[in-house]
C-alpha cells in the first residue's frame, strides 16, 4: 500500500454562542479546522483534522495546507502509510513545530492502518482498558449568572464534574466559582483552569480563596515555560495542580516529573503531534504515579474520535480521577460526521468501526467549507 495524495478541506462550523469559551486568552467563538483525506493506491482513505486556531495552536488553515503541500506531504507520499512511526519521524525531521498539522496526518495514518486490518485504532494501541471515558464540562469565564446557567445545563446533560475558567479578574473569578458551586451543590466536583494567567504569588492566593468553594484541582495556574513556577505553586497549595500548556511533548512531560511541578498532566493529540506521542506522555505520567487527563481544543468529530481511541486504550490516562475534556462536538451548531459520537451523560464511548470508526457527511462538509 502506498500514499497517493493528501486532500485538504478547510471548514468552519459555528460554535453555539451560549457555550462559547471565554478565558485568559480571549473568547473562543470561531473554530476553523483543516480536514485531511490521505488517499492510498488501494482505495483506503485516512481522515485527519488540524485544529487551526492560531491563538491556541499557532497554526491556521493556510499554514497547515501550505506545509502539507510543500514539506510534510512530500515526506510521506509514495510511502506505506502503515509505517506510522517511521513516517512520523520523517515529518518530525522535516519541519520544526507545527505539531497540530503533523498530528492530523498521523491520525490519518492510524485510520488507514485500522481500516486495512478491519479493527478500531484502540485495538492497534493494545486494546481497550475501559468501556467509556468519564468527561467534564468546561464553563466559560462569563458573568456569574451565566456561569450558573451553563452549570445547570451541564448537570442536566449528565455531567458530574465541571471546570470553571478563571484568570480573567480576581473578583469576577471568585464570584463565578461561587455561583457555580451554589448552583450545583456539594455533590459535584469542580476544578478551575487559569490558562497560565497568574503569577506564582497570585496563583497561591487565588487557589486558597477558591478552595472555600471546594475546588479539587487547579489547571495551569502560571504561564508555561518555567517549570519552577509551577512547582512552587504545587508545593504551596493543598489541591492537585494540573499541567496543560506546559506540556506539549514527552520531553516536557519528563521535565514536569523531574521538577515535581504537577500532580497530573493534560495531554492533547494536537499538542503532542500525534496519537503515538500522546500515548508516550500518558505512559510517563503513569510511571511517575501522576494523574493524566485528555484536554481539548474543541475538536470536531474526527479529532474527537482520535482522542477517544487514545483515552480508551491508555491505562496511564485517569479519567475517573480527572475526567477528560472530550466534549468538542457538543459546542457546535452542527455535526460533520455521518454518525455522531456517543458523548452523552458525562461519558464518551470510542467508535467501534475500523480505523477511527467515523466517516464524514460530505454534504455537511461542503456546507461548511470555506475556500
Amino acid at each position: 500500500m502506498k500514499i497517493d495524495s493528501i486532500e485538504c478541506i478547510p471548514v468552519r462550523v459555528p460554535i453555539r454562542p451560549e457555550v462559547a469559551i471565554r478565558a485568559k486568552g480571549g473568547t473562543h467563538s470561531v473554530s476553523p479546522f483543516l480536514l485531511l483525506k490521505v488517499h492510498t493506491n488501494e482505495g483506503i482513505v485516512g481522515l485527519g483534522e488540524v485544529s487551526a486556531t492560531p491563538r491556541w495552536s499557532g497554526e491556521d488553515q493556510v499554514t497547515a495546507e501550505h506545509f502539507i503541500r510543500t514539506i510534510l506531504g512530500p515526506a510521506i507520499i509514495g510511502e506505506d502509510p502503515r509505517n506510522v512511526e517511521l513516517l512520523s519521524s520523517r515529518m518530525r525531521a522535516s519541519i520544526a513545530g507545527n505539531a497540530f498539522t503533523r498530528a492530523a496526518l498521523e491520525m490519518a495514518l492510524w485510520d488507514i492502518c485500522g481500516k486495512a486490518k478491519g479493527v478500531p485504532v484502540y485495538e492497534l494501541l493494545g486494546g481497550a482498558v475501559r468501556e467509556s471515558v468519564t468527561t467534564k464540562w468546561s464553563i466559560s469565564g462569563v458573568e456569574p449568572e451565566r456561569a450558573a446557567g451553563i452549570a445547570r445545563w451541564a448537570a442536566e446533560q449528565g455531567f458530574r464534574t465541571v471546570k470553571v475558567k478563571v484568570g480573567i479578574n480576581p473578583a469576577e473569578d471568585v464570584a463565578r466559582v461561587r455561583a457555580v458551586r451554589g448552583e450545583l451543590g456539594e455533590s459535584f466536583r469542580i476544578g478551575v483552569d487559569a490558562n497560565g494567567a497568574w503569577t506564582p504569588e497570585l496563583a497561591v492566593e487565588m487557589i486558597e480563596r477558591l478552595c472555600e468553594f471546594g475546588i479539587y484541582f487547579a489547571e495551569q495556574p502560571v504561564p508555561p515555560g518555567d517549570m519552577a513556577w509551577l512547582a512552587e505553586v504545587r508545593r504551596r497549595v493543598k489541591i492537585p495542580v494540573l499541567a496543560d500548556e506546559s506540556v506539549y511533548s514527552p520531553t516536557d512531560a519528563r521535565a514536569i516529573v523531574r521538577e515535581g511541578a504537577a500532580d497530573a498532566i493534560s495531554v492533547y493529540i494536537g499538542k503532542a503531534a500525534g496519537i503515538g506521542p500522546a500515548v508516550q506522555i500518558s505512559a510517563i505520567a503513569q510511571a511517575a504515579h501522576l494523574g493524566c487527563t485528555v484536554g481539548s481544543n474543541l475538536e470536531l468529530g474526527v479529532g474527537t474520535a482520535a482522542m477517544l481511541h487514545l483515552a480508551v486504550a491508555s491505562s496511564g490516562i485517569t479519567p475517573e480521577e480527572f475526567p477528560c475534556d472530550i466534549i468538542g462536538p457538543l459546542y457546535y451548531c452542527d455535526e460533520l460526521l455521518q454518525e455522531p459520537l456517543d458523548l452523552s451523560n458525562g461519558r464518551a464511548i470510542a467508535p467501534k468501526g475500523p480505523g477511527l470508526g467515523v466517516e464524514l457527511d460530505e454534504a455537511k462538509v461542503r456546507l461548511y467549507r470555506v475556500d
